[in-house]
């Protein structure tokens, strides 16, 4: 059943019927994980081309579905019969060419090989036996460069180059690309391979320590102007150092795997190209022996460990990404292939579908270079965990497991706190001027922003207003910073863009010859999802505040006066598709709204409850306010607040039936930063976890597997504050009695709306006297506030405007919007 927003409201619980995408939301399950036996650790092609084949012959795509290939190279399986296999004669070949020495024989009935020289486009792949039985099936190859299902790159786009370059006229700096080759017109780089092995030396600071920062040089940097700062060095001391094949080093330290198996710790890194990303896939290696995807070496445990960058950016040039591979060694050491693309690092790029496919892509190279995969792991804090989450909403399927901290649910829904938060830090400080502010105590004013705000205190608000108010003006702009505590406003001479390109080369609101210019907001970098408004320039968005009553609970509970309450929203405003402020409020695009839900991008309970989460919650909800063990002021930008793991959480309860796949790990005397083991017992727990779901090959949809495979060392529990024991607290009731584990709230949610913040547009219903309690308004103010919504208040009862089931994943080859994918292409009787 698909949601119509405009009959009803959203249906309770649908994962208690079937779930009708059980098997085709696994799009890519694991691309290539697990055997082919169709459990959730097999390949999506695998699982749904088992059925569709015709007669004794099967041919499968194992690395990705086959209409979704990339880069020209594809795992191959082919079934058959025992006596056909042991026979030796079976025929492979692509596009007429033999490519059957390609294939080695897998147990009794299977051949697997890597079939490469795919021509863009599409390919045919036919298995046969003496002329007898035959399969056919058609590929479709995508270039290494993409895009794959992302609809059109968005151009320009600048390449990294060897050596970083300054700026000329209004070409940008280039970054340096930690590879030796030029780049190509589509910024693809030639592959490198390095060895290192890690010594045997202690990490940190202290005299004689080695530093785990990347043993090679890395360049970024905003440069926006035309100078170039010196290229950094690699550490003095590096924990990493090159290593020469045959040689034996005297400091080299050995790894012993979680399998039991003890080699000498060397990591070979890959580092190239993929969807314009620059990439680096490290794992351990012996350089004495061989490796290939039909044979891996027995060191690699077969699983793979994904990195999301943190923060949020859509800038305009290639880079490396800002995870280094070589502060993961004890998941290297533990088997892990550790990975990471600058296209899945939330601060390079804020397209969360080509994040998604870009990881899809980085998936199937894995499979087809490295070989079968068990599971796939995804982590991140801040930016990154809403990768994390975003993926698994978008594309679930892609990642089996996901440990996030300073967890976020996705970019859509977090845009709204900040957007509420800057427009309502530049009315506070219209307001400080007026006598209703003027004369109070300081103390006072910020505790009745804080009851606005839905926060301990005003710090968080200034945070998102500094760190992220700016990040959706699209063209040049001067930056605007809280400057003190009291929120006073200031405004910043130096004109900036958030295209990382030079001012003259990107769009101006103010000057009518940069109309065509380069738009630098997140909507506008992902315009081939969202769309073009009709007749402009700008990409449809989905900012909107209209009915949003801020400050309405505040005025319910006492907080703040009647007359307090109309005039804050007389000033909060809203802004227009440049983000510039106005008097009218923000309004959303109906079709940017239905792309948001249909896609995926506004993180699905539904989708979500598809993959074994396990988040870790500390304190950032304040740096003024903070708990036992903890320093006010050392977080300067308190924005990661608890709230939001409960957001998650309640999309869960409300279309899946329950949150059973997720598990809440609450701490917070050390901030952002699990304490102890923590991080490395959710390691451990997860990867018990994962094994055993890829165990469970039964029919069951996969959210029921992902519960039934939990354990019980993933029960939810808190860490008391102040509690020098770390005695784990499993009562939630206990938990959010503390105060610094007790979630707080957004302005979005003190105007009535659901913790879950999901509602991107409200739905508006006219005012009515009635609904204010005792709050007692003037004629006078009633009248204004009658002005101020003319259209109505929000109706918080009903689904948001174009809210509606997600129906991910979703194609946008065929442009903006997006179509639901068909059914996977299957092996055909030749």
């Amino acid at each position: 059943m698909r949601f119509d927003p405009f009959q009803g409201t959203l249906p309770l619980h649908p994962a208690r019927r079937p779930i009708a995408l059980a098997l085709s939301s696994m799009l890519l399950a694991s691309c290539g994980g697990g055997d082919s036996s169709g459990g959730p650790g097999a390949s999506s092609q695998s699982l749904l081309a088992r059925g569709g084949n015709e007669g004794p012959m099967q041919l499968r795509t194992v690395s990705n579905r086959a209409d979704l290939i990339s880069g020209g190279d594809a795992l191959v399986e082919v079934q058959a019969p025992a006596s056909m296999i042991a026979s030796g004669v079976v025929q492979v070949t692509l596009n007429g060419t033999d490519v059957s020495p390609a294939f080695v024989r897998q147990g009794e009935d299977r051949l697997l090989g890597r079939v490469s020289g795919l021509r863009e486009g599409s390919n045919v792949l036919e298995a046969a036996f003496r002329g007898g039985p035959a399969a056919r099936l058609e590929v479709t190859n995508a270039p290494r460069q993409g895009p794959v299902l992302s609809g059109a790159q968005t151009r320009p786009f600048y390449c990294a180059t060897p050596v970083p370059e300054a700026a000329h006229g209004t070409t940008p700096a280039t970054n340096g690309s930690g590879l030796g080759g030029p780049p190509d017109a589509n910024c693809n780089i030639p592959t490198e391979f390095t060895l290192y092995y890690r010594t045997t030396a202690a990490a940190g600071n202290a005299p004689g320590q080695c530093s785990l920062n990347l043993p090679d040089p890395v360049w970024n940097s905003n440069g926006i102007t035309g100078a170039i700062p010196p290229q950094p060095a690699a550490p003095a001391n590096p924990c990493w150092k090159p290593y020469t094949v045959g040689s034996t080093p005297a400091d080299m330290a050995s790894a012993t795997t979680a399998a039991g198996l003890t080699v000498p710790f060397i990591v070979r890194l890959e580092r190239g190209t993929m969807n314009r990303g620059i990439y680096d896939i490290a794992v351990l290696f012996d350089p004495a022996k061989p490796w290939t995807p039909v044979a891996p070496q027995a060191a690699w445990n077969a699983k793979v460990y994904y990195s999301f960058g943190v923060s949020t950016g859509q800038p305009r040039r290639q880079a490396r990404s800002t995870i280094a591979w070589s502060g993961l060694e004890e998941q290297l050491r533990r088997g892990y292939l550790v990975v990471q693309n600058s296209m899945t690092d939330s601060s390079r790029n804020s397209n969360r579908v080509m994040m998604s496919e870009t990881v899809m892509m980085m998936k199937e190279h894995i499979v087809d270079t490295y070989g079968r995969v068990k599971y796939t792991l995804g982590t991140g804090c801040s930016g990154g965990s809403i990768n994390s989450n975003m993926n698994a909403s978008i594309m679930p399927g892609l990642l089996d497991g996901v440990i996030t901290t300073c967890t976020f649910p996705d970019s859509e829904t977090t845009a709204m706190e900040v957007g509420d938060c800057t427009l309502l830090v530049e009315a506070y400080q219209k307001m400080r001027a007026t006598p209703l502010w003027s004369g109070l105590p300081q103390a006072q004013v910020d505790a009745k922003k804080a009851a606005i705000n839905g926060h301990p205190d005003p710090s968080g608000c200034h945070a998102w207003f500094n760190a992220f108010g700016s990040n959706g003006k699209a063209g040049v702009y001067l930056q605007r910073v809280v400057a003190n505590a009291a929120g006073l406003v200031v405004t910043l001479p130096a004109r900036t863009n958030n295209c990382e390109l030079p001012n003259d080369a990107v769009y101006d609101p103010a000057d009518p010859a940069k109309a065509a210019l380069p738009r630098c907001n997140a909507w506008s970098w992902a315009e081939s999802i969202w769309g073009r408004v009709p007749g402009s320039v700008a990409a449809n968005d989905t900012r909107d505040n209209e009915g949003v009553q801020y400050g309405l609970k505040a005025l319910l509970s006492g907080a703040i006066t009647p007359e307090e309450f109309v005039v804050v929203n007389e000033a909060v405003g809203g802004t227009d598709r440049d983000s510039t402020p106005r008097a009218a409020r923000s309004s959303a695009d109906l079709p940017a709204l239905r792309t948001a839900y249909r896609a995926g991008i506004v993180a699905s309970g539904r989708q979500l409850a598809n993959t074994a989460i396990i988040d870790m919650r500390g304190w950032d909800d304040s740096n003024i306010t903070v708990p036992p063990g903890q320093v006010a002021g050392v977080n300067p930008i308190p924005i990661h607040h608890q709230w939001y793991s409960f957001a998650v959480r309640d999309r869960l309860v409300r279309e899946a039936g329950d949150a059973d796949n997720q598990a809440l790990w609450r701490f917070a005397s050390t901030g952002l930063t699990p304490p102890g083991t923590m991080f490395l017992d959710g390691l451990d727990a997860m990867d018990q976890w994962l094994l055993s779901l890829v165990a469970d090959t039964r029919g069951k949809p996969l959210a029921g597997k992902v519960r039934d495979a939990r354990p019980a060392s993933t029960r939810d529990f808190c860490l008391i504050p102040g509690d020098a024991t770390n005695t784990k607290v499993f009562d939630p009731a206990v938990c959010d009695a503390d105060p610094f584990l007790r979630p707080s709230a957004s302005p979005r949610q003190v105007a009535g709306g659901p913790r879950s913040e999901d509602i991107l547009k409200c739905r508006l219903k006219p005012l009515d006297r009635a609904d204010y309690g005792a709050a007692a308004f003037s004629e006078g103010q009633w009248a204004r506030l009658q002005a101020v919504f003319a259209t109505g208040v929000c109706d918080w009862k009903k689904p948001g405007v174009g809210q509606q089931l997600a129906e991910s994943p979703l194609s946008f080859a065929a442009g903006p919007g997006g179509l639901p994918l068909p059914d996977a292409p299957v092996a055909r009787r030749k």
